[in-house]
This record gives structure tokens, C-alpha cells and sequence, in this order.
């Protein structure tokens, strides 16, 4: 990860927790979350601020690294160890993190994209990676 990313990361990490969820620019507006999980190589706990909807009782995150040709470090995490802490304004709670595929994937990407018209240009640009969609399924135990 590049170290202008890293800044934006952590600034955003800060605002969210110093403000009840809320970023300022450039999330001002959009849902945002923060994300821990555990490092699929590092294995050290990692946070990350991600964009999201809803499906149900379920979040929503896509793995789109800006349209980048390549999938952000995050996905891989996931997959690798999918006990996740999501924090959602000020709710914090633990969940599993399912990677979705085929039509399922395909409405959840829409559904987001129409909230949030960027998801589109990532879509396009990076082509012909097709982007993973992440559901977030609260753990009740």
C-alpha cells in the first residue's frame, strides 16, 4: 500500500472514531465502516475504512481498489481469515465475511453502484478483473 494511501487510511480511521462514523473529505457523504481483520501474511490485526450497503441484516463491501487492475490487500485477508470486527457509527460488532459469486454478486455489485455511481467507473476500469463483493454476516455468538 502505497504511503499516501496509508495516510488516507489512518486519517479516515481517526475521523470515523473521533466523529460517531463520520468521515470528512474525501468520504464526506458516504457510508462508511471500518473494517479489522487479521493480516492474511502478517498476521497482525489491520483496520481498514471501506465504503458499504446493505442487504438485509448484512453489510456489503466491495473489493474494487479503485478500479485497479489487482485486488486490495483487504480481500485477501478475507479470505484468508474471515472472523471480522465491523464498526458502524458507533455500533461495533463481530461478523464472518462471506465472499459472494455469480448472480448474488452481480445484484449486491448493482445495488451498491447505484448508491454509490463510482462503483461503475471501478467496474470499467478494471476490466477484465471482475471485482469481489464481500457480505458481511453478523456473528450471534
Amino acid at each position: 500500500m502505497s504511503s499516501e494511501l496509508l495516510a488516507m487510511n489512518e486519517k479516515a480511521i481517526s475521523e470515523f472514531r473521533s466523529n460517531e462514523g463520520k468521515c470528512g473529505p474525501p468520504f464526506d457523504g458516504v457510508p462508511m465502516m471500518l473494517l479489522t481483520m487479521v493480516g492474511a501474511k502478517s498476521g497482525r490485526e489491520l483496520c481498514s475504512p471501506l465504503a458499504y450497503s446493505s442487504d438485509g441484516d448484512d453489510l456489503v463491501v466491495i473489493a474494487s481498489a479503485g478500479g485497479r487492475a489487482t485486488n486490495p490487500n483487504w480481500y485477501h485477508n478475507l479470505v484468508a481469515n474471515p472472523d471480522v470486527l465491523v464498526e458502524v457509527g458507533v455500533d461495533r460488532y463481530e461478523a464472518t465475511a462471506v465472499l459472494t459469486s455469480s448472480d448474488e454478486r452481480d445484484r449486491l455489485y448493482k445495488t451498491q453502484a447505484e448508491q454509490l455511481p463510482v462503483f461503475n467507473q471501478y467496474e470499467e476500469a478494471a476490466k477484465p478483473r471482475v471485482i469481489p463483493v464481500f457480505r458481511l454476516v453478523r456473528r450471534n455468538d
